[in-house]
């Protein structure tokens, strides 16, 4: 066997040094004929999985290189198996990418390949991964604004938007020029470097033409601002829909909490259904921070921030499954803030969770998180956009507030008691894969593409013609 090795690898140095194939650039570049049709005897009859074992141990780049021995070679280096291995050391981890690769390579209407297994080159895939420049993400909600690198597992900074980023008095343009100024300073990057996938937060949410008048003119001027910076291309995507893709779905109703309300979303593989509804509830993670001081106030719980407050609400509060009979119980718990001590709470740590629920226990006159989504997914029931009900049935919770422990599974005990079996049979409730980081993570598979930035993206000379075309209708 080491003898087999030793010849092929002086066969293989031998043509590289001979041949354009011998980089990771040789992974879509096809073979001539005389390179596919030689042949090494005795090391063409090892079996394909032993062949498979041998080439993971040389490194995808020296794999590239073996497709120039002979035919037989070349077919074992193209087989799936062998790069999905060394996707499976990527950036992302397989799962995201498998899904990636499968739902979002073609861009926008989604299109799912029949049978991804055969019909993609995964040899391909990892080829232009690695050519790839890599993306910048900038997540901005109207609390808190996360940025990154595509490359990276998680942002690599996070600020309060507005309090850092701009007086949310100033025109649109100037705020969101300055806000995207401050990132690429902070991110030690040139604008012109990247390109760069934005989330749109969850903002005039209904179906009117006023509303969609206000997300074009906000779309509009996050392309302007950035083209000015000489952005070479922008990708601009929903908060909600970002969420769903890290969830690994294309189609199924987000619950986002965000900074002031919460906003249930229907998608339907891909696209946000407005015309079946976006319900908004006036509570968002702010209120229930709120409630916790005003609890903690009561009980003479002294503190300095607010910031002490969310610490607390993140590390010590959870929803109950049964709210009645979770009063009954011995629900203490301390936690530690630094620089200010120890703390202990007790009922303040389930009755926070529960004003999602109870709005009315906040002094918030509105709905609760169950019914606006029970409304939301009877309104999805109704609208027959679907031949079967099964695309709305999976509900993926996101934001910060939606990591509260048994936030989940009480939504999916009230759904359950609020619908009919008919709608309420197999639904699934899904915790934040990623934390507060969903839509970050959402973005960064769309930056990792083997087809980034192709149809995702706008480019300053589409987003001008675009311009003159509307201007001139």
């Amino acid at each position: 066997m080491a003898m087999l090795l030793k010849k092929v690898w002086e066969s293989v140095s031998t043509r590289a040094s001979s041949c354009s194939t011998s980089s990771i650039d040789s992974l879509t570049t096809p073979l001539s004929h005389t390179e596919s049709s030689s042949s090494l005897g005795a090391f063409d009859r090892l079996p394909i999985d032993v062949v498979l074992q041998i080439v993971k141990l040389v490194g995808p780049k020296d794999a590239a290189r073996l497709r120039v021995v002979c035919k037989s070679w070349r077919s074992s280096v193209s087989d799936n198996r062998l790069w999905i291995y060394f996707l499976q050391n990527y950036h992302d981890t397989w799962d995201s990418v498998f899904f990636a690769e499968t739902h979002l390579r073609s861009g926008f209407p989604i299109q799912t390949f029949s049978s991804p297994t055969t019909e993609l080159s995964f040899m391909r895939i990892y080829g232009q991964r690695v050519q790839a420049r890599g993306a910048v993400i900038v997540d901005g909600g109207s609390g808190y604004c996360k940025f990154g690198w595509s490359e990276y597992g998680c942002p690599s900074g996070r600020s309060a938007t507005f309090l850092e980023f701009g007086n949310i008095e100033s025109p649109m343009y100037s705020r969101l020029r300055h806000f995207f100024v401050t990132i690429y300073s902070r991110m030690q990057v040139k604008a012109s470097a990247h390109p760069i996938v934005v989330s749109l937060p969850l903002c005039h949410c209904d179906d009117t033409e006023s509303a969609r008048a206000s997300r074009r003119q906000l779309k509009d001027t996050i392309y302007a601002a950035l083209f000015d910076m000489n952005v070479p291309a922008v990708c601009a995507i929903n908060q909600a829909i970002l969420a769903l893709y890290a969830a690994q779905r294309t189609s199924g109703i987000v619950v986002n909490i965000g900074f002031q309300v919460t906003s249930v979303v229907p998608i339907l593989h891909g696209k946000v259904m407005r015309a079946v509804g976006v319900e908004v509830m006036g509570v968002g993670a702010l209120k229930l921070t709120g409630f916790l001081r005003e609890q903690m106030q009561q009980n003479n719980l002294n503190f300095e921030s607010l910031y002490t407050v969310r610490t607390l609400k993140e590390n010590l509060c959870y929803v109950a499954a049964d709210y009645e009979a979770e009063l009954y119980k011995d629900t203490q718990a301390s936690f530690e803030v630094p620089g200010e001590g120890l703390f202990t709470l007790s009922k303040e740590r389930f009755k926070t969770g529960e004003v999602l629920f109870q709005p009315r226990i906040a002094g918030v006159c509105a709905m609760g998180l169950q019914q606006a989504v029970a409304l939301c997914m009877d309104h999805c029931h109704a609208a027959e956009l679907a031949e079967d009900d099964a695309w709305f049935k999976t509900i993926v919770l996101s934001g910060g507030t939606a990591c509260l422990p048994g936030l989940a599974e009480r939504l999916e005990k009230e759904l359950q008691g609020l619908l009919p079996p008919s709608i309420s049979n197999g639904i699934r409730v899904v915790s934040p894969p990623y934390g507060a980081d969903c839509a970050w993570v959402g973005a960064k598979l769309i930056g990792n593409l083997s087809t980034f930035p192709g149809s995702w993206c706008l480019t300053k000379k589409q987003f001008k013609r675009k311009s003159r075309f509307t201007l001139a209708w």
